[in-house]
């Protein structure tokens, strides 16, 4: 425990790039005291709308939070949402001088009604077509002139756009032969571009789905596993080691929920880490804290294991907060403690 909290201490060492989709969170905040005349739906009393970044601006935000240093690479629409999620990110001191815009896009909203403690519902409006290849070029061209600067990448890959097989080839040839950490919070269906990362970090279904969409894409018939549910430990280790294998990652951690995380590594080592939360109220966000605090902890010289417990007890911390929430290096600390 007290070399965790040493790596803690080095958090203001880090300085990460979190490249990936951009999403601004809406809450709209009530009460409910009746059902709809009009449908058996509940009436929310409306008394408060807040916002907060989500998405990549959600895991800048939190390695901000954990002390660490985060610019950001996006795409959003030029429209009133996109003012309020970077004006969010500005107050957080995330450098954001690298976000694209592309007039044709609408930047990406979740809007979560709460009523008390309940969430009601989510609204969501997004596009999803890939953006220009002018901006793609964009982008490759500042991680490859600006590497240097950084510790590490975190890829946020929501499935919005920004994402695709060229950008990250690109990417991630560039992090490999820099020696940067680059790790993916993953899109089910684009697993097989993830070749080579350090890690990458799926839930329990984001591991079933990317089971499901490789054994599909396997034409060579290297991926052996013939079952899609992970519902038992040998079956999630077993999956791992596939997509390990498949895949040639540095390690892989999945997030398990009330089970923790499982963590695997190149070695063949496969660690369960049993969950530390001590009461859950919202897992929103909850994956953006585990790749943020991993990823940090990484770059400023953790082994795997160790990253993968601080990135453990930070989860536990947030899915015991209302809404899209992140911890702090001293609140990280006494839960350690």
């Amino acid at each position: 425990m007290q070399d965790l909290k040493k790596i803690i201490q080095k958090f203001n060492r880090g300085n990460i790039l979190v490249l990936g989709d951009l999403i601004l969170d809406e809450f709209i905040w009530g009460d409910v005291d009746r059902i709809s005349p009009e449908a058996p739906v509940p009436v929310v009393w409306a008394k408060k709308r807040s916002y907060m970044p989500g998405g990549a601006a959600n895991v800048a935000n939190n390695i901000r939070s954990l002390g660490g240093k985060a610019s950001i690479i996006g795409v959003v629409g030029s429209d009133a949402h996109a003012r309020i999620l970077i004006s969010g990110l500005k107050k957080n001191k995330v450098d954001t001088k690298n976000i694209l815009v592309e007039r044709s896009r609408q930047t990406t909203l979740k809007t979560r009604i709460i009523a008390g403690h309940q969430q009601v519902v989510r609204v969501d409006w997004e596009h999803r077509e890939a953006i220009d290849d002018s901006l793609n070029e964009k982008v490759i061209s500042y991680i490859r002139k600006n590497i240097h600067k950084f510790n590490g990448i975190i890829i946020e890959d929501y499935g919005k756009g920004l994402i695709n097989p060229i950008l990250l080839s690109e990417v991630i040839e560039c992090a490999r032969e820099n020696e940067k950490v680059v790790t993916v919070d993953p899109k089910e269906e684009h697993f097989v571009y993830y070749q080579g990362v350090t890690c990458i970090t799926p839930n329990r279904k984001e591991a079933e789905n990317a089971v499901r969409n490789i054994k599909i894409k396997d034409m060579e018939n290297r991926f052996k596993i013939n079952y899609d549910r992970l519902t038992t430990d040998k079956e999630v280790d077993e999956a791992g080691r596939e997509i390990m294998d498949y895949l040639g990652l540095e390690s892989l951690l999945i997030t398990l929920g009330e089970q923790g995380m499982c963590l695997f590594e190149k070695s063949g080592k496969i660690t369960h880490i049993p969950t530390v939360a001590q009461e859950v109220f919202d897992v929103s966000g909850a994956g953006d804290t585990v790749i943020a605090t991993f990823t940090l902890a990484l770059s400023v010289g953790a082994e795997k294991i160790q990253a993968a417990r601080i990135a453990n007890f930070a989860a536990g911390i947030v899915v015991g907060k209302m809404g899209v929430a992140v911890t702090d290096q001293k609140e990280l600390a006494r839960r350690i403690k």
